[in-house]
């Protein structure tokens, strides 16, 4: 018996129907939901603990505000017109130096100006206000007046060239560079600005690979092209105290996610040998329960400095997955919400039972988990 055509097609929809019908429900984004979880328990600690002057981090530590700025705005879970956003920004306002051109206080001590100007230029330009346009402006160039170049007396051949210190004064390291080169993206320093140029001449010579741009003797002793703390005054890492250049500078996982994101910063390509050997070291590397390179019994030194790098490098980078050195996939995303939440405390923060870098300052590091949080949300 034949059916007729109009027939088969309503039977053929209704068992369609039917089949859909007794299939599970989709299920929701587990990561999802617990970096929901987790970022809303974070600023709920971060609102509660805000200072009467809507500061964080104490008077010792003007630092600390500029941080919890940028990390709450990077989630979008508040917005610049948050009453404790707008309270913290008229403290950040009141280190704003007309006079000097940082944002680092009237009279701020010289060790705090590139990194507090930095993490301040990242919390006005989140803050996206027309009124603090020129405030960055005048940041950026202080910053670039900051850095070693023939200003100080410094030429392409000194290993303090292009680097940036915590002033003027102080040797240059990959820390304070990797954040002195956040604040120019995020100032909008245009790509020729021969800063970027310098800066990869610093950033390059941090690296454990031999050639051309590293000519420095400790830089092919490991050569494996991790990133370690500063190539000044001969090198330095701190993996262990008191490294001998001459048996080699060994990297670690902090440095060496700020170097990729530093040479991506300053222009170099994703297939340039520099970032292939540092993502390289990272996949053998890869690890969301420490900072690798590290010795155990530093294993955890500046662990969520490490997670807002990683977390930033890898959205610079564009990857979703990191393959490690043994093939296996890994959704950097969810493995490091995961890691990330596990450790947060009853009350929403965050403390590093390892206290070096002022990690044991849970609204610092609070901080900086959601600043690391911001770059695990899925991309639309």
């Amino acid at each position: 018996m034949s059916i007729h055509p109009r027939v088969a097609l309503v039977l053929t929809l209704a068992v369609a129907v039917s089949a859909l019908a007794t299939l599970p429900a989709a299920v929701p984004d587990k990561q999802a939901g617990q970096w929901d979880q987790t970022v809303d328990k974070a600023i709920a600690y971060l609102k509660a603990h805000q200072a009467d002057d809507g500061s964080w981090g104490g008077k010792q530590a003007v630092g600390v505000t500029g941080v919890v700025l940028t990390g709450m705005l990077e989630t979008g879970k508040v917005g610049p017109k948050d009453p404790v956003v707008e309270k913290g920004l008229k403290y950040v306002e009141s280190l704003i130096n007309r006079k000097e051109g940082h944002i680092a206080g009237k009279d701020p001590r010289q060790q705090l100006k590139n990194y507090v100007t930095c993490i301040n230029v990242l919390a006005l330009t989140n803050a996206d206000r027309d009124s603090y346009k020129a405030v960055v402006a005048d940041a950026a160039k202080f910053l670039k007046e900051l850095q070693w170049d023939e200003g100080e007396g410094k030429t392409p051949k000194d290993d303090f060239f292009g680097g940036a210190g915590y002033d003027s004064h102080s040797r240059p390291d990959l820390s304070n560079t990797q954040f002195f080169l956040d604040a120019l993206v995020a100032a909008g320093v245009p790509k020729d600005d021969p800063a970027y140029q310098k800066a990869l001449v610093f950033v390059s010579r941090c690296q454990n690979l031999k050639g051309e741009n590293d000519e420095r003797p400790w830089a092919g002793k490991i050569n494996d092209g991790s990133f370690i703390y500063s190539a000044a005054a001969g090198g330095s890492t701190k993996v262990k105290d008191n490294a001998n250049p001459q048996d080699g500078l060994p990297g670690y996982g902090s440095m060496t996610y700020a170097g990729i994101k530093s040479l991506i910063y300053c222009g170099v390509s994703k297939k340039d040998k520099r970032v292939e050997a540092a993502y390289d070291w990272i996949r053998k590397n890869y690890t969301v329960d420490r900072n690798p390179g590290m010795p155990e019994v530093r294993s955890e030194w500046g662990l969520f400095y490490y997670y807002h790098t990683m977390a930033k490098c890898l959205d610079v980078l564009g990857v979703d997955e990191v393959v490690d050195a043994q093939g296996k996939a890994h959704d950097w995303r969810a493995e490091l919400t995961a890691a990330i939440a596990k450790r947060q405390r009853p009350d929403g923060s965050w403390i590093n039972e390892q206290d070096h870098w002022m990690e044991s300052d849970p609204e610092l590091v609070t901080g900086y988990a959601l600043m690391a949080l911001s770059h695990c949300q899925r991309k639309k």
